[in-house]
């Protein structure tokens, strides 16, 4: 019934919301980044930016279009970690609590399917994850009440409509920080994981815990603190949960630890801090097979640890980016084995990883026309009729 209204509205040249479902296939010809884009001096508009990702293309690294908003950018923030199987990507500006789906199955062509800010009495949605009937999991950092310290975790279809949701609020830990910022999913043993850290300067070093899930009820089993370590601050700002190759979790904080929790499958789980990683602020890690990759400001580069012991990393690989890059966001490009890299300058970059030693090298062939490796996002003139800096956050490649 659907598809044939839909046929009628477009045989009448009206305009209606396409009919979007998990099992329709992308669209997708080449090979494509999505690099969710905000203007560096906060007066233009949030877009998303198209770039060439095939290394076989001629036209490799060259921008091929772009997708603009009608939000002034505050802060661009976090897109999904992976592209989903229907082409309807998540990515938001997370000060202006606005979240965009946009339809990207013809990548040359993309669309803007819906927006959404607050939704269930949450707000400031930040991070994404997939459930295994195609919705997504998000965070929402706040209760839609002034002065709250929880949040709640949203089931949202690729419409943008409310399906369930929890709050974060546990009475056992009254006064603590229990803002979600990330979270990964364990469908297999009933289990999601949520990290408790903010967004907002003055409660950023208050996050050090994380909280434990019964997915199908959407339950909160457990909230717990992250092991302390010997410098007693690499717990402080726990934020992205990653799942290892043993079925333990790996969370980066801030403070630049690395915390494993195990015991999932109870409701009395554990952390241990198994890494330290040099400075702070470090940011978005990958893991591929046995390989964690780090973003490490302090090191302007990437950081690779072997967790085949996942008690005991091991570093065996590292990469400069530049003298001054600090890099944050990094995503895993599993068609051309290539690892994207944005951070605090208007550049992003496209890292080789080896997968057998867990070397990195640059890809100098992923360039603009300037020549030099990466893509550079400053001062240019867009497709979409705008001069001027962005900065890239969350990018997505296509499927």
């Amino acid at each position: 019934m659907r598809r044939t209204l839909f046929g009628l509205a477009v045989i009448l040249g009206t305009i209606v919301a396409p009919v979007l479902s998990q099992e329709q296939p992308l669209k997708t010809t080449g090979h494509y980044l999505f690099a969710w884009t905000g203007d560096v001096e906060h007066k233009g508009n949030d877009f998303l930016a198209v770039i060439d990702a095939d290394p076989a293309s001629p036209s490799y690294g060259h921008l091929m279009t772009t997708m603009v908003t009608d939000q002034q950018t505050v802060r661009v923030h976090h897109t999904e970690y992976v592209m989903p199987a229907s082409g309807l990507l998540f990515a938001n500006d997370h000060d202006a609590g606005r979240t965009f789906v946009f339809d990207v199955r013809e990548p040359l062509h993309p669309k803007i399917v819906t927006s959404f800010t607050e939704m269930a009495g949450y707000m400031h949605p930040h991070s994404y994850v997939r459930l295994p009937n195609g919705h997504v999991l998000a965070t929402f950092q706040h209760a839609h009440h002034q002065g709250s310290a929880t949040g709640g975790l949203v089931e949202i279809d690729d419409r943008g409509n409310l399906i369930r949701s929890a709050s974060s609020e546990d009475t056992a830990f009254a006064g603590a920080l229990l803002t979600p910022y990330s979270l990964v999913i364990l469908p297999e043993i009933d289990r999601v994981v949520s990290t408790n850290s903010s967004m907002q300067d003055e409660g950023v070093f208050r996050g050090v815990t994380y909280q434990l899930w019964s997915l199908s009820d959407l339950r909160l089993l457990k909230t717990e603190y992250f092991d302390v370590g010997e410098n007693r601050y690499a717990q402080i700002g726990p934020e992205e949960p990653r799942l290892g190759p043993d079925g333990s979790i790996f969370v980066q904080t801030l403070g630049c630890g690395l915390e494993r929790i195990t015991g999932l499958k109870s409701d009395q789980p554990t952390s241990r801090l198994v890494y330290t990683f040099p400075g702070d602020w470090c940011g978005v890690p990958t893991i591929v097979g046995h390989y964690l990759i780090q973003s490490v400001p302090q090191a302007r580069g990437l950081i690779v640890l072997d967790i085949a012991n996942s008690a005991k990393p091991v570093e065996v690989s590292r990469l400069k980016l530049s003298d001054s890059y600090q890099p944050h966001w990094t995503g895993w490009d599993a068609k051309m084995q290539r690892v994207v890299v944005t951070g605090s300058e208007s550049r992003l970059y496209l890292v080789k990883l080896d997968p057998a030693t867990g070397a990195l090298a640059m890809d100098e062939a992923f360039h603009d026309a300037d020549g030099k490796a990466g893509f550079d996002f400053a001062d240019r003139e867009w497709p979409h009729g705008w001069k001027g800096s962005g900065r890239p956050h969350g990018v997505v490649f296509s499927r």
